[in-house]
């Protein structure tokens, strides 16, 4: 039976490395994959999903109004059966974007895996990540480490001075430069003032 599973975590925790190893998977036992990239994060290139550690794949860039029920419907029209449908950074998907991987699934049936930020630099949720929380067959959170050691579980956004920025848009493409993984304690004393994050610990691989 074919289900939505959301992949969550923080920043560097190896979200798009594990989305390109399942779409791997399934190539190897010669199933057809379709990756959906949103436009706005083309750090590496449009339409290209890349990982840390130099693994990337072609994705199906998408905008906010796209209505992914259809591109899906017009995949397999165009191209045949379709086994599993794969979106990078979900978090930056619309409500009206995660009712559509809900269709894929149950009207389409084929597995959706949704890879995403849980909350941004104000440990708010995303919009995409709020829906799929609330609608997903299944919740993974795929863990990482804050420079203290403990469990990092929050995103600080920095300057070029490593202090923590508190206010600003909620979408503001960025890597290791800008953003830190940290655990729920430390986000509370940073975003506070009463702490700092060094910018060689924030460039280090989580």
């Amino acid at each position: 039976m074919a289900k939505l599973y959301f992949y969550y975590s923080a920043m560097n925790a190896g979200k798009t490395t594990t989305l390109l190893q399942s779409a791997h998977n399934y190539h190897e036992r010669g199933m057809r994959t379709l990756i959906y990239t949103p436009r706005l994060d083309d750090r590496f290139g449009e339409g290209v999903v890349a990982s840390r550690i130099g693994l990337k794949a072609d994705g199906r860039i998408f905008e906010r109004d796209d209505d992914l029920l259809a591109m899906t419907r017009d995949d397999v029209a165009a191209n045949g059966a379709l086994n599993c449908v794969l979106v990078d950074e979900a978090q930056f998907l619309s409500k009206a974007q995660v009712w559509q991987l809900t269709e894929i699934v149950d009207a389409l049936h084929i597995p959706v895996l949704a890879y995403g930020l849980r909350t941004d630099f104000r440990g708010e949720l995303f919009e995409g990540s709020q829906y799929l929380l609330a609608w997903a067959d299944s919740f993974t959170e795929i863990k990482t480490i804050c420079h203290t050691g403990r469990k990092a579980t929050m995103v600080v956004r920095v300057d070029e001075h490593g202090r923590a920025v508190t206010q600003g848009p909620q979408v503001q493409i960025g890597g290791n430069d800008r953003y830190v993984s940290v655990s729920r304690a430390e986000f509370k004393k940073i975003t506070s003032g009463e702490g700092r994050i060094e910018l060689k610990q924030a460039e280090l691989p989580l």
